[in-house]
């Protein structure tokens, strides 16, 4: 079975029919290698990725746990998004030293500030390891079956592959579960903050711009990867050196043009290309509109907190992004499936396959089954979003489950564990709890609300009663709970032990959060959901496995599952409606356009007005002396890639890849080559703002650059 499965794989990737979606697995690249460089890339696949010599892929990492970054000088300066880095500025910030608001460089080595908590990882090679992996499975298994064997076969493969050496591990599932891949790689642990734009320059435009075209946004930010003197990963110390990667990107001047060739290598979070339609209809039309209200009640009393204050502003500026990016990609993506008649789209190949599966015993009844369990797991899913976007929607509520989990604690030493981190968290929660404790109260009460009216919060309130009413019990909840004074959480958890558990256990917020709980996700619920996800999950390899049976001729990409790929497209402009023609760059023109005083996100920095004033571009500026801000391409990408290299023909870095058109965000279920378009930071900008607007020549000095 495992020969013919993976004699099935070869044949499906052999045959060389490429369209503009894909997010190809480098170690397969030399398959694409014809169709690329037909495209007009001038590299080979081995200079892309090899395991043989120093390639691109050595100057690619993950940054953090969720974003990409790229090697930029042999001392280990690294580029990434300056969203990316937001926490982590964030963090380092206070209002002496607000490096969101003002930027930071450092102008020396000293200067550099450690990040704690932060990894960068590099890629050390990549492997199938499909058979061993698979070794001992059987088709008569039950999953739990097949799920012990893998776990067993892939802890057996990792260890052996890393024994002895510095390195990690992981194997992760293709085509769900019908190919594995193991990845072996080299974390770096002693990561330093090096630059930063402003937030009026690295964010701007703020979440009104996010996801959007035209853009204007200097999305990055700069750090650096300390080693060990031995040029290996080691814990921060004052004695680490600079590392010094196997490879760093060389950067173009020379910029893009319309119909470029280029390319994204980085590491895309997830897509989900083989959803059917049931599952397409489910976050379209069922989801994604209750997370955007619910999402929209929080947004609107933060913003309204961070436009009174800088104090404010700074509190919940990185939650408000977390926030925001889901909420107005949800809002694209639904729009993006509807206007392109997504499920009836899948519909008219469902029915197809469903043709040929008739003569397919093994994937006769996938389909159908298929439906069943979605039609179980649309009701779960629902209560799963009122849960988490509405219930957690509030710090207060956050609260009242960790006081919970205490009240739940059973062990003397892990009870004095969670109390004592609460008590570390309380003091720095009631500094300014004042302010936080009206915004926070009016989010509970609001978003709870909400749930009530669309007949979900029924252990609360039923949708009959009327608003007022629930919002004076909501309230009630808020101001008597011990959560909400200072003096009592600490009085309750000073001297805290197992048998004080009824007292939380009484409190209105525990209360109300242990129903909603009970009531939204009891644990038949929880089973059943359990059962059925890991059903669809196994339906979905039949699948996928009978689609790549009945369409051989056609080149499958596996789903991304934040493992390193390459996407390759043009630079191209679009037409998002009738009328309308987006050309694919923008410049410091419209920076100046959009200029508003009055709206933090539209502030232009005094110092880069000036230099707009006097076309103070230097070497950074285009053939018609306009400094380029971004530009768009067809590049296929999803969350993960913030912060990829985007590379031209030569391989050389053209910019940051950081975030999607609006109308294409859909693309993580359905890829529209009119309207899915990557927005990638333009390096000349990043370079412009490094060198002329900061005065970083330091950091200027450090890079390979080509004209």
């Amino acid at each position: 079975m495992k020969r013919i499965l993976i004699a099935l794989l070869i044949a499906v990737f052999s045959v060389p029919t490429f369209a503009d979606e894909g997010m190809w697995i480098p170690m397969l690249l030399k398959r694409n290698e014809a169709d690329m460089q037909q495209k007009g890339m001038k590299i080979s696949a081995d200079d892309i990725y090899s395991i043989n010599q120093a390639c691109l892929k050595d100057a690619i990492v993950l940054f953090g746990s969720g974003c990409t970054g790229e090697f930029v000088s042999d001392q280990g300066l690294l580029f990434t998004n300056h969203h990316c880095g937001y926490s982590f500025i964030a963090r380092n910030s206070t209002l002496e030293h607000n490096y969101l608001a003002n930027g930071f460089w450092a102008k020396s080595f000293e200067e550099e500030i450690p990040c704690v908590g932060l990894t960068v990882t590099r890629l050390v090679r990549m492997e199938d390891v499909t058979e061993q992996v698979l070794k001992g499975v059987e088709d008569k298994m039950s999953e739990a079956e097949r799920e012990n064997v893998i776990a067993a076969n892939i802890k057996t493969v990792t260890k052996k592959a890393t024994e002895g050496t510095h390195y990690s591990a992981i194997i992760k599932p293709f085509y769900y579960g019908n190919q594995y891949f193991m990845y072996v790689n080299e974390v770096f642990t002693d990561v330093r903050m090096v630059g930063t734009p402003p937030s009026n320059i690295g964010k701007f435009g703020g979440d009104t711009d996010n996801w959007m075209w035209p853009r204007h946004t200097g999305d990055f930010s700069v750090f650096r990867v300390y080693a060990g003197k031995d040029n290996k990963p080691a814990d921060y110390s004052a004695d680490n050196v600079p590392y010094k990667p196997l490879q760093h990107l060389t950067i173009s001047l020379k910029g893009v043009e319309e119909n470029d060739f280029t390319f994204v290598f980085g590491y895309p979070g997830t897509t989900n290309r083989y959803a059917t339609s049931q599952a397409v209809d489910l976050a379209a039309n069922v989801t994604n509109p209750v997370r955007i209200d619910l999402r929209t009640i929080r947004l609107n009393h933060y913003n309204n907190a961070m436009n009174q204050d800088a104090a404010q502003r700074l509190k919940y500026s990185s939650k408000v992004a977390s926030i925001a990016n889901g909420w107005k990609k949800w809002q694209g993506e639904s729009l993006g499936i509807n206007r392109l008649d997504g499920v009836e789209k899948k519909q008219e190949f469902e029915k197809r396959f469903q043709q040929w599966a008739n003569n397919n015993p093994m994937y006769k009844d996938v389909l159908p089954s298929m439906e069943k369990n979605y039609a179980i797991l649309k009701s779960i899913e629902l209560n799963n979003t009122y849960f988490n976007e509405a219930v957690r929607a509030s710090d207060f509520m956050g609260r009242a489950a960790t006081l919970l989990t205490l009240a739940n604690t059973t062990n003397d030493s892990l009870i004095e564990a969670r109390k004592n981190a609460f008590i570390k968290q309380n003091e720095t929660y009631f500094k300014d709890f004042d302010k936080h404790s009206i915004v926070d109260r009016a989010i509970f009460i609001e978003t709870f609300t909400y749930m009530c009216k669309a007949g979900f919060g029924g252990f609360v309130a039923n949708k009959d009663v009327d608003i007022a009413t629930i919002e004076e019990m909501l309230g009630k909840i808020y101001d008597k709970s011990v959560l909400t004074s200072e003096k009592n959480i600490m009085k309750l958890l000073a001297n805290y032990k197992a048998k004080d558990a009824k007292k939380i256990l009484k409190d209105p917020a525990v209360e109300l959060y242990q129903l909603a709980y009970e009531n939204l996700l009891p644990a038949s619920s929880r089973k059943e959901y359990s059962k059925v996800t890991k059903e669809i999950n196994r339906l979905y390899r039949l699948y996928v496995k009978g689609m790549m049976e009945m369409d051989a001729n056609n080149v499958s990409f596996p789903d991304a599952n934040l493992t390193l790929r390459v996407a390759y497209g043009h630079v191209k402009g679009f037409a998002p409606k009738d009328g309308v023609y987006y050309k694919p760059y923008t410049t410091l023109e419209g920076i100046i356009e959009k200029e508003n005083p009055d709206i933090y996100d539209y502030v232009v920095e005094p110092r880069l007005k000036e230099l707009y004033n006097t076309h103070d571009y230097g070497q950074y500026a285009n053939a018609k002396g306009e400094l380029p801000v971004a530009f768009i391409a067809t590049n296929h990408t999803t969350g993960g890639n913030s912060g990829s290299p985007v590379l031209n023909a030569n391989g050389e870095l053209i910019g940051l890849n950081f975030d999607r058109c609006w109308e294409g965000t859909m693309s993580d279920l359905l890829f529209d080559p009119n309207y899915c378009r990557n927005i990638t930071l333009d390096i000349r900008y990043c370079l412009f703002i490094i060198d002329k607007y900061a005065g970083a020549t330091n950091l200027i000095n450090e890079l390979t650059m080509s004209k």
